[in-house]
């Protein structure tokens, strides 16, 4: 099954998505990448989800991703002894360490971590910040306040600290847990939330152990003060907007969006634009205008992937949802403002090396000679990570003998994975992605296709031959 578009679809399964017909409806509606969120549901519950998954790419005959996004710590208010209060701006209010029930005066704030790391003037957000505080005096544990912003609190609510490095781990003892067990799944990405500097991203990588991908969360301001190092350490990256929205004032954020995926794009790192990107589709059939504005700069910009959430996994329009999202991407994907756009910074993505070079290369003899695909072989995915960066006009077939890299690859932007047995001889090479690329629709007899390769054969991440070869009859 071929896609009419470059830029791929991450969805979110959820209560709305888990039955089989309704997996199979959503791959056929465009889904690349399935993401099953460990912030919800029980274990088995993804077990099922995986396992259908897995029957689905069987059938078919297509890699399917799937990536497990860990919960990571979450930060919350204790309880009101009513349930909730009502409070207002310029009055005092105490957040502490003790576990009384609240009332209009003080809360629980049961977070050592947090009050180790306060200073006078900090700001406290709760709520997704509806609710403002700002400290006034401190200790270890407690903090007197004022509010600066807010009507009500009501139990359990989620507490955010713009800027404020926490002495926290991105991984919970709940988050090691459902990592172990998403990868005795075997699941092609795993998702770190509450990322807030390099050193999580290493422990994560730690833990992985070459088993997935490591995609990173941008959801902290605190870790976009160390974005390169960030991008260097990870293999994907994703603008989670939702987090950062809340962290940081609205007019900031799309900046921010634009250049963590013009930094990831340069790298060479897939990245995904997520959070409320068809926000209304929950309950509606059709998104707003803005929403589908949305979608399409997140694609002008050359993001590799948009991902849908609370639409798919609890939404009452998921199929839509997957619909509208496609039909977007394509038709962006038909202006020529688009390949422009595109094209303009594909040479400032280039390293010195000769993988690189051919890379390059490679677009430019499939532009010249006017070729219908270009077919990559790959072992680690790295010579098809090289022709996505360079943006090609034309599809690009990627070959591997590795399931795994197959389905890792369904992430990245205007790939086609096909897993296939290895070859061991140039004349192979060539008769084979000739087969493979007319087989899968992408060339017809008498066009040519441009094929980049490493030799010796299955050594990861040595791309050193271009030829263009013709399609026979």
């Amino acid at each position: 099954m071929r896609r009419q578009r470059s830029a791929k679809i991450v969805a979110t399964l959820g209560p709305a998505s888990s039955a089989p017909e309704m997996i199979a409806a959503l791959f056929e509606a465009g889904v690349d990448v399935f993401r099953l969120n460990f912030s919800h549901g029980e274990r088995e519950e993804h077990r099922a989800r995986l396992l259908t998954i897995r029957a689905l790419e069987k059938q078919i005959g297509r890699p399917i991703g799937i990536m497990a996004d860990l919960q990571g710590p979450k930060l919350r208010l204790g309880r009101f002894a009513r349930g909730k209060i009502a409070i207002k701006p310029g009055q005092s209010f105490r957040v502490d360490l003790d576990a009384k029930p609240g009332d209009e005066k003080r809360a629980p704030l049961l977070h050592p971590e947090i009050f180790a790391a306060l200073e006078r003037g900090t700001e406290i957000l709760l709520d997704d910040g509806r609710v403002r505080l700002t400290v006034e005096k401190h200790g270890k544990d407690f903090a007197e306040t004022i509010v600066s912003a807010g009507k009500e609190l009501s139990d359990r609510k989620g507490v955010n600290l713009p800027n404020v490095i926490l002495p926290l781990s991105a991984l919970t003892e709940k988050d090691r847990s459902d990592l172990s067990f998403a990868l005795d799944l075997g699941v092609d990405w795993i998702a770190l939330s509450f990322v807030q500097g390099p050193d999580d991203v290493a422990e994560g990588r730690k833990l992985v152990a070459g088993r997935a991908g490591v995609l990173v969360k941008l959801e902290k301001p605190a870790a976009l003060q160390r974005l390169s190092e960030i991008i260097d350490l990870a293999d994907a990256l994703m603008v989670a907007r939702g987090d950062l929205g809340v962290e940081m004032l609205p007019e900031d954020v799309p900046p921010l969006q634009r250049k963590i995926v013009h930094a990831s794009r340069h790298a060479g790192k897939p990245v995904v634009v997520a959070t409320q990107m068809l926000e209304s589709m929950i309950q509606a059939p059709m998104p707003t205008r803005a929403e589908a504005s949305d979608v399409a700069t997140a694609i002008y910009e050359g993001a590799d992937a948009v991902m849908l959430s609370a639409e798919t996994a609890a939404g009452a329009y998921p199929i839509e949802a997957v619909k509208i999202m496609d039909r977007i991407i394509r038709r962006v994907q038909l202006d020529p403002l688009y390949d422009a756009s595109l094209h303009a910074e594909s040479g400032m993505t280039l390293e010195h090396t000769s993988p690189d070079a051919i890379s390059a290369a490679a677009r430019q003899v499939a532009d010249t000679v006017g070729a219908a695909a270009i077919v990559s072989y790959t072992t680690s995915g790295a010579t098809a990570l090289r022709a996505a960066r360079e943006r090609p006009d034309v599809p690009t077939l990627a070959l591997t003998a590795r399931l795994d890299t197959a389905r890792r690859l369904a992430l990245v932007w205007g790939l086609h994975c096909v897993h296939t047995s290895d070859v061991h001889r140039f004349s192979d090479m060539i008769q084979k992605a000739a087969r493979i690329a007319q087989r899968e629709g992408f060339a017809t007899p008498g066009q040519r296709i441009v094929i980049t390769a490493g030799i010796p054969f299955g050594t990861p991440g040595a791309t050193n031959v271009l030829h263009v070869a013709w399609i026979g009859e």
